[in-house]
């Protein structure tokens, strides 16, 4: 919690998503999707430099998606980066916090689910990462 709020988020996805080796094709570094046209090969392994590099830029774009959300845009960003901003967009998180409503433990923590299932580890991290990048 020494940390200031944007490296916490970084400590908190490099433990939870951890650097992908090749077998995890098409994510590289620590969980970024390749797109098309990203100079990223199949194969071959990012460094640890390279895949933090990979990971802030990342984080850095999904946070500014919801920067009208001020305080909460990290947390936002956050789970866009782990879920997309596809669901972030759907979710009850944004509704509520778009109403003004920051009562948002239930929601947030709800994103536990991996193809349809329980996932304790996914609810683990959601309960890590409210923790540390809530703010009142």
């Amino acid at each position: 919690m020494d940390l200031p709020p944007f490296e916490r988020a970084v400590v908190i996805i490099k433990k939870f998503e951890t650097l992908h080796k090749p077998k995890h094709w098409p994510y590289v570094g620590y969980g970024h999707q390749v797109q098309q046209g990203e100079p990223y090969r199949r194969g071959v392994q990012l460094t640890e430099r390279q895949a933090d590099a990979l990971l802030r830029k990342d984080l850095r774009k999904f946070v500014s998606l919801y920067k009208a959300y001020g305080k909460d845009a990290l947390l936002l960003g956050v789970l866009a980066y782990n879920c997309g901003p596809g669901v972030v967009n759907k979710s009850t998180v944004l509704k509520k916090l778009k109403a003004g409503n920051r009562d948002i433990f239930k929601a947030y923590t709800a994103h536990y689910r991996y193809k349809g299932k329980f996932h304790r580890q996914l609810h683990q991290r959601r309960l890590t990462e409210i923790a540390a990048l809530f703010v009142r």
